[in-house]
């Protein structure tokens, strides 16, 4: 979650809002924006797409090259 945090934190910025405006705009608690941002590990994963959808991203699985 740290890295999926420091990307969104870093677009967040690129956009020119700040933590409480961005919160507003994406429809989420600051609480969470701040949660997610820092990497907590149990953040909502609904609440992360819409966070993406925002800013015009997605996740995206992948398989990571093992063989199962």
């Amino acid at each position: 979650m740290k890295s999926i945090g420091k990307t969104i934190q870093e677009l967040r910025k690129k956009s020119g809002l700040d933590q409480i405006e961005f919160a507003k705009r994406a429809g989420v608690g600051l609480r969470f924006v701040r949660e997610l941002e820092q990497g907590k590990h149990t953040v909502r994963l609904d609440k992360v797409n819409q966070v993406l959808e925002f800013l015009g991203h997605h996740l995206e699985v992948v398989r990571n090259g093992r063989e199962q």
